[in-house]
Formats: C-alpha cells, structure tokens, sequence
C-alpha cells in the first residue's frame, strides 16, 4: 500500500500551510482570548475551498478526498487548535450528515 501523498494533495498541503501561516495565525492568540467567532476567517477558508472539501462539486463543496480533509485540519490546526476545530464541524457535524443522508432538496440548499 502506498501512502505516499500524490502531487496534487503536495500542492494542497504548500497552499493550506500557506493560508493558514498568513491569516490564521497572526490572529490565533486572539481567536482564543476573545472566544468571538472569526467570521472573516471562515469566509475566508470558504473563498479557498476548505468548507466542504469530500462534499461533492455540484453540492458546492469542493469533490476532494477525505486525505485531503485531513491535509486541511493538520495545517490549519498548526496555526489554531481552534480553527481546526471549526472547519472539523463544519464538514463532519454539519455538511457530512446532510450530504451522505439528506434528501436532494436539501443537498441543493
């Protein structure tokens, strides 16, 4: 078995490491301070196709892979604990129900 990433999920990584070292964590300390929800962050994260990464494509999410999801919370995890959190969530307790048992009318919305 190879586990091995392939270079795409690389490239991934290189971008997600990015994001997160540029605008996560100069505001993590503050993130955790304040307990206020970083809204701009989040869109943000959206705007770069980190919501919803195994959801697939014609549901909005992004069609990737669950190693790519998990590339994602490592790397956004090593600027805050808490972001991973947020992006965790928001995939497996939000989109991941809705996707894998919701009806099309939900799935479309």
């Amino acid at each position: 078995m190879d586990f091995e990433l392939t270079e795409e999920q690389r490239m991934f990584r290189r971008m997600v490491r990015d994001f997160a070292e540029q605008e996560i964590a100069p505001r993590a300390e503050e993130i955790d301070e304040t307990d206020e929800f970083p809204w701009d962050i989040f869109r943000k994260m959206g705007q770069v196709g980190l919501l919803g990464l195994p959801i697939a494509e014609k549901y909005g999410g992004s069609g990737s892979d669950y190693v790519s999801q998990a590339i994602a919370l490592e790397e956004i995890a090593r600027a805050s604990g808490a972001m991973a959190i947020v992006l965790d969530a928001h995939t497996s307790l939000c989109c991941e129900p809705i996707h894998l048992f919701g009806s099309e009318e939900q799935k479309r919305k």
